[in-house]
């Protein structure tokens, strides 16, 4: 490997979040990537048809994939077949692969809101006034619903989950750079998800957030664990954000800004080096 690899970031710095500027973190990570490695930037669109010039493929804030599920799925596919170096690695066990493992982990009995797939498995969802219904290929509450226990049967399954509607007292999240915690947020008001604050979680709240990283078993790669409160105090996974998990790199005091950004230049290294 060259002493200053050559990485493709894939970003979509012109993507649009409510309340968020995707754009600001990529071109600050990006740039405290140049000190190491040789950094071109591109749009997820163009990633396949890049990414052979390059030692490895970085992929970070480039939108929800169903928006352009056909091309990813080629990226992904010619990437696995020629062997490309792609960070987070396509092993991900988490979002990258779908919401099966909301299924996986309820059945394993892991810490999860309970979900379900078909009409059969309601039963083993615990009682509540409403259930979400969200759609497999979901992202960013693309699709969700709610619907009361009456409507639940005649619901057409197939492509959707089903999870109590859970009444919880906020919702936070934990970052990970491969199995190493970086800092933790929190969103107090249950309304405003992405109002968030700093969050100092107890050796408790890391325990819980470590069994799914420790689940998903990628040696390297960055990880969001999103949980929510419930009214007795439990943790509950939410999602396990694998792929292009949003950071809120802007909201972080600059030591821990700049501390982050070290710690993913170290693991990209070693990533590259392995």
């Amino acid at each position: 490997m060259p002493a200053r690899p050559r990485v493709l970031f894939v970003t979509d710095l012109a993507y649009q979040a409510k309340g968020r500027r995707y754009c600001d973190e990529d071109i600050f990570l990006s740039s405290r990537l140049r000190d190491a490695f040789t950094i071109a930037l591109c749009h997820p669109l163009d990633a396949a048809g890049l990414m052979d010039a390059f030692d490895a493929v970085i992929v970070r804030n480039s939108g929800p994939v169903l928006h352009y599920q056909e091309e990813y799925d080629a990226f992904r596919e010619q990437a696995l077949a020629r062997g490309t170096r792609v960070y987070n690695p396509l092993t991900g066990r988490g979002d990258m692969a779908g919401k099966q493992y909301l299924l996986d982990l309820t059945a394993a009995g892991y810490p999860v809101i309970p979900t379900v797939d078909r009409p059969q498995d309601l039963h083993l969802l615990p009682q509540a006034p409403q259930y979400a219904v969200k759609p497999k290929a979901g992202a960013d509450s693309i699709g969700l619903t709610f619907a009361p226990a009456d409507q639940l049967a005649g619901l057409d399954y197939g492509a959707i989950l089903v999870q109590p509607r859970i009444d919880f007292r906020y919702e936070v999240s934990f970052y990970y750079v491969d199995d190493t915690f970086q800092y933790a947020l929190h969103a107090p008001d249950p309304a405003r998800r992405w109002e968030l604050e700093p969050y100092e979680p107890t050796e408790a709240d890391l325990a819980f957030a470590r069994k799914f990283i420790g689940w998903n078993t990628l040696a390297h790669g960055i990880q969001r664990v999103d949980a929510c409160r419930t009214p007795e105090g439990d943790l509950l996974l939410v999602e396990l954000e694998d792929l292009n998990p949003y950071l809120s790199l802007g909201l972080l005091p600059e030591p821990t800004r700049e501390a982050f950004a070290t710690s993913l230049a170290a693991s990209l290294r070693g990533f590259l080096d392995g």
